[in-house]
């Protein structure tokens, strides 16, 4: 075997590695999401306590502290080894020590909810940071991958943890509200908020998840769930100030742990898929380590991609490159050139991304005009106030599983279809 083969193969030994690695980080966002849902569930049960001044979900609160325990147990041991092999960022390092020391404040937080110290506002927000530290866990996993097809489908995962996580607040909101009888003007603003930036997050993990995953989701969603849900949010987002029947503080529990259940079911097939990619991925560069065929394409493959010329040549206009020549050639063989090189491949890709966020930031405006017009269109044509429009577009969106600014445009062509008509 040539020098060459062989260094390719140490090569090849590095990816096992890094994939090996990651492997074990991707075990860590199972172990993740089964605790974030025992946590969730735990969250709810503990709002509905707390509001009811104790009254109510007493034994079944200490039930989910139960099963809160056992999955949390399973996460130090995990986060407790993680350093010792897993070849990951400073930042998740870090992240990992700040998601530990909230752990341990964990047992504080029940005891203060156990004796009514605490309120069930503060109570959330203290659970919102410990599932949010785990959230940026999952996030900062994905940004340190490096392998395109795990990072896309750790990008699936972790949106749709993000929107399921929303879910979760969102139910926690509404039990609060319930609970108590009433919605003031926060809760109802915090609980169209919470609507919305859930389908962002559930639009994002559907451009990055495959299309077996997506289908499941569909499949899954209980369309008798998500009325009695729909008809709870109109209840509770009204302007009319209103009395609540306070029993339907457990309805509403009951139907939103029933979608979050759901949720977790495809959260499960997720990181079941991103397991089994992540170990196919090994036994196939295992495989090719010793095939000298694939050793040699690997070569050629890495000849034609890895010409630093060709990186030169690619910086500069194509009617350009022809006058690059021997003499860039000959130049770019010196140290300096390559540094040069590399810090404009740098300057290139920062722009790239800043020419990115800036077109994401015109698609976000473009959207927000189109919501806009479609919900003026409603409000004039169905005599709805403005808060009622956006929820009966939020509801359709919903029910036809597509975007607020797809059903905005949805309703804008069909408003001039008819006017065409009528003229």
């Amino acid at each position: 075997m040539n020098p060459a083969h062989r260094l390719l193969q140490a090569a090849k030994r590095s990816e096992i590695d890094n994939l090996q690695h990651l492997a074990t980080t991707c075990e860590l966002v199972g172990d993740i999401s089964r605790f974030i849902h025992a946590l969730q569930k735990e969250r709810g049960a503990s709002n509905v306590f707390l509001a009811s001044h104790g009254q109510r979900f007493a034994s079944r609160r200490l039930e989910r502290v139960a099963d809160s325990l056992t999955r949390e147990r399973a996460i130090r041991e995990r986060l407790d080894h993680l350093p010792q092999y897993a070849a990951s960022s400073a930042r998740l390092l870090k992240r990992i020590a700040c998601v530990w020391v909230a752990l341990d404040d964990l047992a504080g937080l029940r005891r203060d909810i156990e004796t009514l110290a605490i309120s069930a506002d503060a109570a959330t927000r203290t659970y919102n940071r410990l599932i949010g530290g785990l959230l940026a866990v999952v996030f900062d996993a994905a940004d340190t991958a490096d392998d395109p097809d795990v990072t896309r489908s750790l990008v699936a995962i972790f949106h749709f943890m993000q929107g399921k996580e929303l879910a979760g607040q969102e139910r926690a909101c509404g039990a609060i509200g319930f609970t108590a009888g009433e919605f003031d003007a926060p809760h109802r603003q915090l609980l169209l908020q919470l609507i919305d930036a859930q389908q962002r997050c559930f639009d994002t993990f559907s451009e990055f998840a495959s299309d077996a995953t997506r289908e499941y989701w569909q499949q899954q969603l209980s369309l008798r769930t998500q009325d009695g849900i729909q008809q709870l949010r109109e209840r509770a987002c009204t302007d009319a100030a209103q009395q609540l029947d306070r029993d339907l503080g457990e309805t509403w529990y009951e139907l939103t742990t029933a979608r979050i259940d759901t949720m977790q079911q495809v959260e499960a097939q997720l990181a079941a898929e991103l397991s089994q990619l992540c170990h196919r991925k090994i036994e196939q560069a295992q495989a090719d380590i010793n095939d000298q065929q694939q050793l040699d394409a690997s070569l050629q493959d890495a000849i034609e991609h890895c010409s630093t010329c060709e990186q030169l040549a690619d910086l500069f206009p194509q009617e350009a490159t022809h006058e690059l020549g021997q003499l860039t050639a000959n130049a770019v063989e010196s140290r300096l050139n390559r540094a040069l090189i590399d810090l404009m491949q740098s300057q290139n890709a920062r722009l790239q991304h800043i020419s990115d966020e800036l077109e994401n930031t015109r698609k976000t405006l473009r959207e927000r005009k189109l919501i806009d017009r479609a919900k003026g269109m409603i409000m004039e044509h169905q005599q709805m106030s403005e808060e009622e429009a956006y929820r009966f577009m939020r509801k359709a969106s919903m029910d036809q599983s597509k975007s607020m600014a797809e059903m905005a445009k949805t309703i804008i062509d069909l408003a001039d279809i008819l006017q065409k008509r009528q003229a």
